[in-house]
């Protein structure tokens, strides 16, 4: 494995929800806190923003400068050449105090997204699917902080974290109707891990697991539970992380420093930056929002 490196110094305040676009050659990634949609070209190494004006989730890739932000408001597309945001739909319309964190697509272009409170209340949240048609249902309630979503390689199993409960659970996937079912729990958190946050799953089904007071990426066994690898990262807010570059070989990490006293921010000065390491194993694609509605 590779040394680990920052690649933005970008100081975000909640670094999250990256995704890999193939076809741009860049990585999506957000600034929840301060509204920002981040986007990393690989092959200038120039990362530029966008500011959005509300919390900002999670992002996919879409098609041609488009990409779909989940938002505090909803789910929207954003026309990057133009700034346009185009409403797609709000499920949680009537519940002012919670807010999207995290989403990603499933292997036929499904976006899945969760939402927690913005007051730290328990079972608050919820996780819902967009679909093709642009609908969006319900999946699950009684979330508290909704957050890693992932897919087998063979599609057949979603593992999805709830964070607060320190566990990864599994459901069997109904690709052909996007349904869960046969909800279980692969493997809870150790004690002396930190809580799970975002998660990707590399190309042998394992899953990447960043974790929120931790320090580090692990890479789990969702099948027995075991540890098979960790990364340390100088940071103890570790978000998220995605597998990008044109190999997928790269592991893109997120940080945040929201939260973090004078003296934890003076011991971990590169909380809030981007990096990636080459961890010796490849990733699985991003897979963009696919929708039968333009």
């Amino acid at each position: 494995m590779e040394a680990l490196e920052v690649v933005v110094h970008a100081n975000a305040l909640l670094g999250e929800g990256p995704s890999w676009d193939a076809v741009g050659n860049r990585l999506l990634w957000v600034d929840i806190e301060l509204h920002l949609l981040h986007i990393y070209y690989l092959d200038s190494g120039e990362d530029v923003t966008y500011e959005i004006g509300q919390s900002i989730g999670a992002v996919v890739p879409y098609h041609e400068d488009e990409v779909i932000l989940v938002l505090y408001e909803g789910f929207h597309k954003y026309q990057l050449s133009t700034g346009t945001l185009t409403f797609i739909a709000n499920p949680e319309q009537h519940l002012p105090n919670n807010r999207f964190n995290d989403g990603k697509c499933d292997p036929v272009g499904r976006l899945w997204a969760g939402t927690m409170s913005l007051e730290g209340q328990p079972n608050c949240g919820s996780l819902y699917c967009l679909d093709h048609d642009l609908s969006v249902r319900k999946v699950l309630d009684d979330v508290s902080i909704s957050n890693g979503i992932g897919w087998s390689v063979d599609g057949s199993t979603m593992y999805y974290i709830d964070t607060p409960s320190r566990q990864v659970d599994a459901f069997d996937y109904d690709q052909d109707m996007g349904t869960i079912s046969n909800r279980r729990m692969a493997f809870k958190m150790p004690d002396d891990a930190g809580y799970p946050d975002g998660m990707t799953v590399d190309a042998e089904g394992m899953l990447w697991i960043a974790e929120w007071n931790g320090g580090r990426v692990a890479r789990w066994n969702p099948l027995t539970g075991h540890l098979l690898d960790r990364i340390s990262v100088p940071s103890g807010h570790v978000t998220s992380c995605v597998f990008g570059g044109r190999e997928l070989d790269y592991l893109y990490i997120t940080t945040a420093c929201t939260g973090m006293k004078d003296e934890l921010l003076q011991a971990q000065p590169l909380s809030g930056n981007l990096f990636r390491v080459k961890t010796g194993v490849k990733g699985q694609s991003t897979v963009p929002f696919q929708s039968v509605v333009k």
